[in-house]
C-alpha cells in the first residue's frame, strides 16, 4: 500500500495493493495499522455510499466544530473527480484545491482531514461512492461552497453538470467563515 502526499499538507492519495487472479481481485481498503503507519491515524465512525449518474456534482461540502469531518473517499463502481479544497485560514494553500479520479479500475482513495471542504463529479455513465468519516453528521455543524465558485476556478470534467438545489444555493468562497485555522 503506497500512501502519496500532494501538494497539500495533510491531503494523502492511497493506492492499494490489489492481488488480481482469474476469479477477480482482492484488496484492502483500511488496514488500522497500515494507515497510521502512512499518516492516517483515525478513528471512523460512519460510513456513506451515494450512487450518482453521469454529470452529477455533489458539494462542496464540510461540517465545523466538534463535528469537522475528515473523510476516506474510494469509489465502488464508476469513476469520479473528487476535489478537496484547503480552507484553512492562514494555510499557505488556502483556496487551492487538489483533484484526483477515483475509479473502480485505479481502486485509489482520497485521504481529506477536517479543513477541507469535499466535492465531487461523476465521469462515468454511474458511480458508487464510498467515504468513511471521522465525525457522525450533523446538519446544525453543515456548510457548502457554491461548485462553480468564480474564486476556486475548479475544472470538474463535466460539460453540463447536474446539481441540487441546496448546492446551488452554497455561500462563495469569500464569504465562508474562518470556521478552520491552520
Amino acid at each position: 500500500m503506497e500512501f502519496e502526499k500532494t501538494f497539500i499538507d495533510r491531503l494523502i492519495l492511497v493506492k492499494p495493493d490489489v492481488y488480481p487472479d482469474d476469479r477477480g481481485y482482492f484488496f484492502e481498503s483500511f488496514n488500522k495499522k497500515k494507515f497510521s503507519d502512512g499518516g492516517i491515524n483515525e478513528t471512523f465512525v460512519q460510513d456513506n455510499i451515494s450512487k450518482s449518474i453521469k454529470g452529477t456534482v455533489r458539494g462542496l461540502h464540510y461540517q465545523i466544530g466538534k463535528f469537522a469531518q475528515g473523510k476516506l473517499c474510494s469509489v465502488v463502481m464508476g469513476k469520479v473527480l473528487d476535489v478537496a479544497v484547503d480552507i484553512r485560514f492562514g494555510s499557505p494553500t488556502f483556496g487551492k484545491y487538489y483533484a484526483a479520479e477515483l475509479s473502480e479500475e485505479n481502486k485509489n482513495q482520497l485521504w481529506i482531514p477536517p479543513g477541507f471542504a469535499h466535492g465531487f463529479s461523476v465521469l462515468s455513465d454511474v458511480a458508487i461512492f464510498c467515504y468513511k468519516c471521522t465525525a457522525l453528521y450533523n446538519k446544525e455543524s453543515e456548510r457548502a461552497i457554491l461548485y462553480n465558485d468564480p474564486d476556486l476556478k475548479i475544472e470538474w470534467k463535466i460539460d453540463e453538470p447536474i446539481v441540487s438545489p441546496k448546492d446551488l444555493k452554497a455561500k462563495r468562497f469569500i464569504d465562508i467563515e474562518k470556521d478552520f485555522k491552520f
